[in-house]
C-alpha cells in the first residue's frame, strides 16, 4: 500500500474524529432551561435526538413532541408559543435575540453565530412535570476549517445619493411624520423572510379585520395569539409591505420589538433593497392627537436598530453591516402620536449575499417562450405575465427535450376524490405524445405523509432498477411533503435525479391547523363524496405546520437537486371554493394562494423558480374541464396553461441538471 496515501487516510480519520462530539443530557423539567456547557462555533452542526416521556398532574404521558394544551394555556407565556406544552426545545446563545427552536424527537441545526447551547422544556417557570424525564443526545460536527480567505463582501454598496433619496421618516394617513428610518436590508424577499423566521420574528396583522381572523384561527387551534394589529404607515406612497414583531402572549400587548419594511423603488444590481423603521414598545401612552391609548416606544431608537441587526446577523447569512448617515439626519423628533425619541442619526445597512437560489428570472424565460412558441395548451392565452410574476422573454431558444429522464407526478390532498381531474393532465399528454417522454402519475391515498412516502418508496424501488433513467419527481400540494419524507426515509435518492415542488405544502398549512378534527366526515359531507381513498383526518393532521416544521427540523437538507415554484392570487383571481380560506390566509401573508402562504410553499435550500399568478387549484388541476357542473361552478378561476407550465418545468430542470453535472 502506498505509505503516503495511508498516512493521508489516517490523518483524515483523525480530523473527522476530532470534529465529532457526542454527549447525553437528562431533563426532568425542574427548570425551563439546562445549560449544557457546550459552546458552538459559527457553522457547527448540532444534531439533537430526544427520547422519553413526561406527564403533568392530571394529564397524559407525552414525548418530546409535547402534549395537548388546555384552553387556559392560551393565556400563558411559553418560550415557544406555537408548539405544544412540554415540547423539547433548544437555544443557541443567551442574549436577548437568542430565540428557542423546537427539537421534538429529532432536529439538525447549524449555528449561524457561535453561542452556548441550552436545552429546555416548553413550559412556564412555575410548571413542573409530575413524572418522567427526557434524554437528549447531542452530536456536534465542527464546521470545516477553511484556509484564510477574505470574507465575502457586497459587490455593490448603497451610495450616499441612494440613501438620501429615501424618506428619512414614515408618515401616517394624515401626513404626520413618525418613526425614523433606522435600518436597510439588501437581500431577496425570500432571504429576508427566512432570516426573520429563523430568528423568531412573526408577521403582524395589518388591520383589525386581519386580527379578528387570526384570533379565530389561534383560538380554534389552541395556540396563543401573539400578534396584534400594527397601524399602517406610509413610505413611497404606500403602506408597509410587511410588519414584524417579536411577540410573547399577553406581554406583547404592552411590550414588543417591532418594525415595518418597504421594498425600495430601486435595486442594488440584482438585489432588492428593503427600507425599515423599527421601535421597541415598552408600555402604553396617550396619543396626543386624539387622546386614545397607544403604544409608548423606547425613546432610544438606536437600541432597537442594534437589536434588529443582531437578530438578522444570527441567521448566519449576513456578509456585512455598514452604518450610513443621511445628509440631513434626524436625531431628535416626535412620533406621529407625540412621543419623543432620539438617535445618533445613523442608519444600519445589512447586506446579504446575492441569492443564488433565486432563478425566477431564468425560469420565466422558459415559461413565456414555451407558451408563445409551442403553445402546448392550444388556444389564445395572451401575454404570459398574466400567469407568472416575473417578465420573461418569449424568444428564448428551446432546445430538443431530452428523454434521458422519467417523470413521476405525485398529486395533492384529495386527488383521489377528483379522479376525473388528474394533476397536470394536459401536460402529461403533451410530454408523452409530442416528446415521447416516460410520464406517470402516482395516485396516493389521503393518508399521512409517512404512509404515502412508503407508497412512493415502494413504487420507485420496484421500478428504479428496471430502467437506467432516473426519475424527476414532481410534487403538487401535499405531494411535496409526501416526496420529501420519501427522499429522507425511503432510500430512493439513488433513483432520483431531481425533485420539483409546485405549490407544495413543504412547511404545512395554517388551514390544516384549524379544520375540524373530524375532517373525514366534514369533507365528505361538504363535497358529497364517497370515493375518496384513505383517511382524510390523518391526511389533514400531517399537513399541520407543527408536523411539517418538525420534519424540516429533523431533515433540513435536500438529498437531490430540488426546485420550488409557488402560486399566489388576489381575491378576484381566486375560485369561489377557495375564497373563504383566502380571506383567512391573507391575515398571515398577502402572498398566498388560498391554501398556502409563500414561505410554507418553498422547500428550504431549494432553487426558487418564481411565483405563478393563480390560485392553488388553478396551477395544477383541470377543474375548468371537470364533468361535474357543480365543481366547475365552484372552481371558476382555474383556467391556466398547465401544459406549458409542466413542459417548462421539465425543460428548465433537465437543462440545469445537464449543465451542473459533476465533472
Amino acid at each position: 500500500m502506498n505509505h503516503t496515501r495511508s498516512a493521508r487516510v489516517v490523518l483524515v480519520a483523525a480530523v473527522l474524529a476530532a470534529a465529532a462530539f457526542s454527549q447525553e443530557f437528562t431533563l426532568d423539567g425542574t427548570k425551563v432551561w439546562l445549560d449544557t456547557g457546550i459552546d458552538l462555533k459559527a457553522g457547527d452542526t448540532v444534531r439533537l435526538t430526544g427520547t422519553g416521556t413526561m406527564r403533568y398532574a392530571g394529564g397524559k404521558d407525552f414525548g418530546p413532541e409535547g402534549g395537548a394544551r388546555a384552553w387556559l394555556d392560551m393565556l400563558r407565556t411559553y418560550p415557544l408559543n406555537d408548539v405544544p406544552k412540554g415540547a423539547l426545545l433548544g437555544r443557541i446563545g443567551d442574549g436577548a435575540t437568542s430565540r428557542p427552536f423546537l427539537i421534538a424527537a429529532k432536529r439538525e441545526q447549524r449555528a449561524g453565530l457561535g453561542g452556548r447551547l441550552f436545552l429546555g422544556i416548553n413550559q412556564m417557570s412555575g410548571d413542573r412535570p409530575q413524572a418522567g424525564e427526557f434524554k437528549v443526545k447531542v452530536e456536534i460536527t465542527a464546521a470545516p476549517q477553511q484556509k484564510s480567505v477574505q470574507p465575502q463582501q457586497p459587490t455593490i454598496k448603497l451610495t450616499q445619493k441612494q440613501l438620501d433619496s429615501i424618506p428619512k421618516r414614515v408618515v401616517d394617513a394624515e401626513g404626520n411624520q413618525g418613526d425614523r428610518v433606522n435600518f436597510i436590508i439588501v437581500a431577496s424577499e425570500n432571504q429576508v423572510k427566512d432570516a426573520l423566521a429563523s430568528a423568531g420574528w412573526v408577521t403582524v396583522d395589518r388591520t383589525t379585520k386581519d386580527a379578528i381572523f387570526r384570533g379565530i384561527l389561534a383560538s380554534v387551534s389552541k395556540q396563543a395569539y401573539v400578534t396584534i394589529p400594527m397601524s399602517q404607515l406610509m413610505m413611497f406612497d404606500r403602506p408597509q409591505d410587511y410588519g414584524y414583531a417579536q411577540g410573547d402572549p399577553l406581554r406583547v400587548i404592552a411590550a414588543r420589538h417591532h418594525f415595518r419594511i418597504w421594498k425600495a423603488p430601486f435595486t442594488l444590481g440584482s438585489q432588492q433593497v428593503w427600507v425599515g423603521a423599527g421601535t421597541h414598545d415598552i408600555g402604553f401612552d396617550r396619543d396626543q392627537r386624539n387622546g386614545k391609548i397607544t403604544h409608548k416606544i423606547d425613546p432610544n431608537t438606536d437600541l432597537e436598530r442594534e437589536y434588529i441587526v443582531r437578530s438578522l446577523t444570527e441567521s448566519g447569512n449576513v456578509i456585512a453591516t455598514d452604518y450610513m448617515t443621511f445628509t440631513d439626519p434626524v436625531k431628535e423628533a416626535k412620533t406621529a402620536h407625540g412621543g419623543s425619541f432620539h438617535s445618533d442619526g445613523r442608519t444600519a445597512v445589512v447586506y446579504f449575499p446575492p441569492d443564488t437560489n433565486d432563478t425566477s428570472d431564468r425560469f420565466a424565460d422558459y415559461f413565456c417562450s414555451v407558451l408563445k412558441q409551442e403553445n402546448p395548451d392550444t388556444g389564445d392565452w395572451g401575454d404570459c405575465k398574466q400567469y407568472i410574476e416575473d417578465t420573461g422573454k418569449t424568444d428564448f431558444t428551446l432546445t430538443p427535450l431530452s428523454k434521458n429522464y422519467r417523470i413521476l407526478i405525485v398529486p395533492g390532498f384529495m386527488s383521489s376524490c377528483f379522479a376525473d381531474s388528474p394533476a397536470f393532465e394536459e401536460g402529461q399528454q403533451v410530454l408523452k405524445t409530442k416528446f415521447g417522454m416516460d410520464v406517470n402519475l402516482l395516485q396516493v391515498p389521503n393518508d399521512s405523509s409517512d404512509d404515502n412516502a412508503a407508497v412512493i418508496g415502494t413504487y420507485i424501488r420496484e421500478n428504479g432498477p428496471k430502467d437506467p433513467r432516473k426519475f424527476i419527481l414532481v410534487g403538487y400540494s401535499k405531494g411535496t411533503p409526501d416526496i420529501q419524507v420519501a427522499l429522507a426515509k425511503q432510500n430512493i435518492a439513488q433513483y432520483t435525479a431531481a425533485f420539483i415542488s409546485v405549490a407544495g405544502a413543504s412547511g404545512g398549512s395554517v388551514i390544516a391547523d384549524v379544520l375540524p378534527n373530524s375532517a373525514d366526515q366534514f369533507i365528505r359531507s361538504y363535497f358529497k363524496m364517497g370515493n375518496c381513498k384513505g383517511d382524510l383526518t390523518t391526511g389533514f393532521k400531517s399537513l399541520r405546520r407543527s408536523e411539517r416544521q418538525a420534519f424540516l427540523g429533523a431533515y433540513p437538507n435536500t438529498v437531490v437537486p430540488t426546485y420550488s415554484i409557488i402560486a399566489h392570487s388576489d381575491k378576484a383571481g381566486t375560485s369561489k371554493a377557495l375564497v373563504q380560506t383566502w380571506d383567512l390566509l391573507t391575515a398571515y401573508d398577502k402572498r398566498q394562494d388560498g391554501q398556502l402562504t409563500q414561505p410554507d410553499a418553498i422547500v428550504p435550500n431549494s432553487k426558487y423558480l418564481g411565483a405563478l399568478v393563480g390560485d392553488h387549484f388553478a396551477v395544477a388541476l383541470p377543474f375548468d374541464k371537470a364533468k361535474d357542473a357543480a365543481i366547475r361552478s365552484g372552481m371558476d378561476k382555474t383556467r391556466f396553461p398547465r401544459a406549458a407550465l409542466l413542459e417548462s418545468l421539465v425543460r428548465f430542470v433537465i437543462h440545469d441538471l445537464e449543465t451542473n453535472k459533476p465533472q
